[in-house]
């Protein structure tokens, strides 16, 4: 079976092709639209978050021989949190590939937190179970690249380490603009744009003007560390 075309667009911004569609489906179906025959992604979700766990765990053991034990929990707390789960959802887009019940649609779930997080960990499950834990950790360290290359804790947020990365390059601070504003005034959605001096820019979509600010600024920052690797 065919993947619906906001699926097939997914897999292109996470880099991954499921040899199981049904895997993915199940991965990005709420709760709110499940029935007997279409799951929803609960137990993946619960799949998910222990491979997020050892992938990050063993990124950062082996970024810094020097941690120690307190350090390394701290960095690791920071990167497997729910917020931070939700930026990556929301710098790939995942929240257009969800399928929601009516009533959570209308609510804004597309950009609630806990759905984002707890669809991403679903997704990084579905790719374990459709292709093994390399494949599992190559979208996580690809997802997570720049956030695990702060390394310092959680002290700089994506915004404050772009800014350093532009000024250790004599570049001005990235300027950000809010070039969108749609949604009811209940739910709202911000589009955000960052731009720096060089004239790269990025944009990101989130129900906060701060949410949509740091993931630009993510998605920006990890660009720009890619494309000068």
């Amino acid at each position: 079976m065919r993947l619906a075309a906001e699926h097939a667009a997914l897999c292109d911004r996470i880099g991954h092709r499921f040899a199981r569609p049904d895997l993915l489906r199940e991965a990005l179906t709420h709760a709110s639209t499940a029935t007997p025959m279409r799951p929803d992604n609960q137990r993946l979700e619960f799949l998910g978050d222990r491979v997020l766990g050892l992938v990050i765990a063993e990124a950062l053991h082996g970024a810094d021989a020097q941690a120690r034990e307190g350090t390394l929990a701290r960095r690791y707390n920071a990167l497997v949190r729910k917020e931070t789960c939700a930026d990556v959802a929301r710098a790939v887009d995942l929240g257009a590939a969800l399928r929601l019940g009516r009533s959570e649609m209308l609510s804004g779930g597309r950009r609630k937190e806990a759905i984002l997080a707890d669809a991403l960990e679903a997704v990084i499950a579905a790719v374990y179970l459709d292709a093994g834990f390399d494949a599992a950790r190559a979208l996580v360290l690809r997802l997570w690249a720049a956030r695990i290359a702060l390394g310092d804790d959680d002290t700089r947020d994506p915004k404050t380490a772009l800014q350093e990365w532009a000024q250790a390059r004599g570049q001005a601070p990235p300027v950000y603009a809010e070039t969108a504003r749609d949604g009811p005034d209940h739910a709202p959605l911000f589009t955000v744009e960052v731009r720096i001096d060089s004239g790269e820019s990025a944009s990101a979509q989130a129900g906060s003007k701060r949410q949509a600010e740091q993931s630009a600024a993510a998605m920006l920052l990890e660009r720009m560390q890619t494309a000068n690797d």
